[in-house]
């Protein structure tokens, strides 16, 4: 493994082999394409995704697909379908509930995703893991480009017990595994850029022991004096 320990405050991560100096990392390496391909990780439909379409019995909606720039495309009868950000599983559903009772009986409806090829995986959406101190941790697709600000955002933002400057990301590149440690509250500042996050990227907002421990101290004194209590924390 490849450890990425992050610089305490305002710096960007800083790479570390076991047994080896720390040795300073602008970003963390991006995953290729093999790394996509051996992921078993949940898919999801993004721009320029190519999928085969098959309602069954009916030959002329048996066709192959590629999504426009958002994500959607038109399919017959039923018109434009917004795929971005679901599963083909998700799409067939729902082109089977448009297409039964008002056009075919009961329709049944395949979606997949076509045979990979090198260009199709360079815009195939998959999702990236938020874990941690976020208000809905989950997995969440990938659609388009994604930063780890925008990645914590789809989790809901940070919760009170957050700590900012420990924000891990995990990814695994080749055969090797990277740990990068931010600082969210420096990003906000402005203070180095906001990371590129790719499909399955894990993503963990730390713990602040220090605001759990404030909170149960508030919640043991009586209530005229936690103003005071709150008036010395900040200074």
């Amino acid at each position: 493994m490849v450890l990425l320990a992050g610089c305490a405050k305002d710096a960007p991560p800083v790479a570390s082999a076991p047994g080896t100096p720390v040795t300073a990392m602008s970003t963390l390496p991006q995953p290729e394409a093999s790394d996509v391909i051996r992921s078993t990780r949940l898919a999801f439909v993004g721009p320029f995704t190519e999928l085969r379409v098959e309602v069954f019995g009916v030959e002329e909606m048996q066709r192959d697909i590629m999504t426009d720039g958002e994500g959607n495309f038109a399919f017959p009868l039923i018109g434009n379908v917004v795929a971005a950000g679901k599963t083909p599983v998700v799409i067939a559903e729902e082109i089977r509930t448009k297409l039964a009772g008002k056009y075919i009986r009961d329709p049944r409806v395949t979606v997949n995703f076509k045979a990979p090829t090198s260009a199709a995986l360079a815009f195939q959406s998959m999702a990236v893991s938020v874990d941690g101190e976020v208000k809905k941790s989950g997995s969440y697709p990938v659609v388009g480009r994604m930063t780890l600000m925008r990645a914590v955002a789809l989790a809901g933002g940070i919760t009170e017990y957050a700590k900012l400057d420990d924000v891990v990301v995990f990814r695994n590149v080749g055969k090797q595994q990277y740990v990068g440690i931010y600082n969210l509250g420096a990003i906000r500042r402005g203070n180095y850029e906001d990371p590129e996050i790719f499909p399955n990227d894990v993503v963990v907002v730390g713990d602040s022991p220090q605001r759990r421990q404030f909170k149960d101290i508030l919640a043991t004194t009586p209530a005229f004096l936690s103003p005071l209590i709150l008036l010395a924390r900040e200074f």
